[in-house]
């Protein structure tokens, strides 16, 4: 199996601030470890997402989330059932640790598990200073202001 590597660095030449992007692309690119359990990662507005887990067989005390340094991480611990004797399981009953990488403006804002699926709902909240705004322009001649759009 080959594998290639993503040049990044023309993005250096013109983007300040985004050594921490390029890094979560590169292990994202090495990272062939299998996916389990199974999600998806919707775009449900503008600024709010889901994820959504496929957790069938834990139950909500089974499950924890946490939210630490832009790093959100779900775990599941099943309690086993050694009693069982089973002729055929195709159904997984492992344990799981999942971890996502969080941009620093983005917080979970609720967690329900419904018909065997985990949801998690974050939002983005952008500081007042990272939102768009008027830059007052002044004539080096005249001393009066002219507005104009930052956007």
């Amino acid at each position: 199996m080959m594998r290639t590597s993503l040049d990044l660095s023309p993005l250096y030449r013109s983007a300040i601030g985004f050594d921490r992007m390029a890094r979560l692309l590169d292990a994202a690119a090495t990272d062939s470890k299998p996916s389990y359990p199974p999600y998806n990662v919707e775009l449900v507005e503008e600024n709010r997402y889901r994820i959504s887990m496929a957790v069938a067989g834990f139950s909500q005390e089974e499950l924890e989330i946490t939210s630490e340094q832009n790093t959100l991480t779900v775990s599941g611990n099943q309690a086993r059932n050694e009693e069982r004797s089973y002729l055929y399981q195709g159904i997984a009953e492992r344990n799981f640790e999942r971890k996502f990488q969080l941009d620093e403006h983005i917080r979970v804002i609720d967690a329900r598990l419904e018909n065997g699926l985990l949801h998690i709902e974050l939002e983005r909240e952008l500081p007042e200073a990272m939102k768009p705004r008027k830059i007052a322009i002044s004539a080096a001649d005249s001393g009066t202001l002219l507005e104009q759009d930052a956007a």
